[in-house]
């Protein structure tokens, strides 16, 4: 598979540090998701005034809409530390243990990807959230006794892009559960904005139209293609992003006026040219494409259906008029 421009995913570590420097720092430089802003914006001013610890917060949707910042500003809301780890990083239920031993009265405890917890490791955190305790084990065998150890009072906050997959025990105990969606064209037009003036890019307001437009509603996407079309325009436009410059740019990272990719294009000329346009079940695409089920469920399928370019039936996928339209085809080809 050909990199990704924009894929929801982090890439690297520069990217995650890229992102560091443009995270707003409280709820009021923080863009877009006002629903989700303005009751975390209630939940913790009433926490202030009575002075206790954050009900446990939930955030779910897809990568890169910015639930790690959220948990930032929360914290630094708060007035509190923060503690940032994920699912898969806490291989066993000691790990978890010396995480939560180590936070302070009312600090916060971020865990990304709270899905993938591993379910020993997960029944530790049921009494550590409902309670604010741990029971742990002292000896083995028939001398083995259970002892409870009492913790500071602390926030998790949660993050998953798969929310489905938690199980009901994990997802009850989180007295916030927030459901953040993608991002409006002109919101991203604001972030790439702000991100431009911290970056010192000279971006004009139809340059960043355009790309917020082909960022698939993601701020994640949205900045790394102005990273992108930063280093074009420094080659090719004396640094000056305007909206041919934009359009270039978009071009040479192949990516249309859609904000699809040359990975989306050919899974959906695969279904038409292969297979008639669909129905067609995903282990014929997966075969045909030679890449795995769950890549295309997880990577390609998500934009393409959200955008009505491609419909889930029972009898399979099928390539929708609109996407036939976009890619320059008709169904007698």
């Amino acid at each position: 598979m050909n990199e990704r421009f924009v894929s929801p995913a982090l890439k690297s570590n520069e990217e995650m540090e890229y992102e560091k420097s443009l995270r707003p720092l409280n709820f009021d430089e923080y863009i877009g998701q006002d629903k989700v802003k303005e009751n975390l914006k209630i939940f913790v001013k009433a926490t202030l005034m009575r002075q206790e610890a954050l009900d446990h917060v939930l955030l779910y949707g897809p990568p890169g809409l910015g639930k790690t910042t959220l948990a930032y500003i929360i914290a630094r809301e708060l007035g509190v530390n923060i503690k940032i780890t994920s699912g898969p990083a806490i291989e066993r239920p000691g790990d978890l243990a010396a995480i939560l031993t180590n936070l302070g009265n009312r600090d916060l405890l971020f865990i990304d990807e709270i899905h993938r917890l591993h379910p020993t490791v997960e029944e530790i955190l049921y009494p550590a959230m409902e309670d604010f305790a741990l029971d742990i084990m002292i000896g083995k065998g028939p001398s083995a006794r259970s002892m409870r150890l009492d913790l500071s009072p602390f926030t998790l906050v949660g993050a998953t892009t798969k929310a489905g997959r938690l199980t009901s025990p994990l997802r009850d105990r989180f007295g916030v559960s927030l459901h953040m969606d993608f991002y409006e064209t002109k919101d991203l037009v604001k972030i790439l904005l702000r991100a431009s003036k911290i970056l010192n890019i000279v971006l004009h307001d139809e340059a960043a139209e355009k790309i917020a437009y082909c960022s698939r509603g993601t701020p994640r996407i949205a900045n790394r293609l102005l990273k992108r079309i930063r280093d074009y325009a420094q080659v090719k436009a004396n640094g000056i992003i305007d909206k041919k410059t934009a359009e270039e740019g978009l071009r040479f990272l192949e990516i249309d006026s859609h904000g699809l990719d040359e990975n989306d294009r050919r899974l959906l000329l695969t279904i038409i040219d292969k297979f008639n346009g669909g129905p067609v079940g995903v282990e014929s695409i997966s075969a045909a494409l030679n890449e795995e089920v769950s890549t295309i469920e997880d990577v390609f399928e998500p934009y393409l259906i959200q955008k009505g370019y491609l419909l889930r039936t029972l009898r399979g996928r099928v390539v929708s008029d609109m996407a036939y339209a976009h890619l320059g085809k008709n169904r007698s080809d």
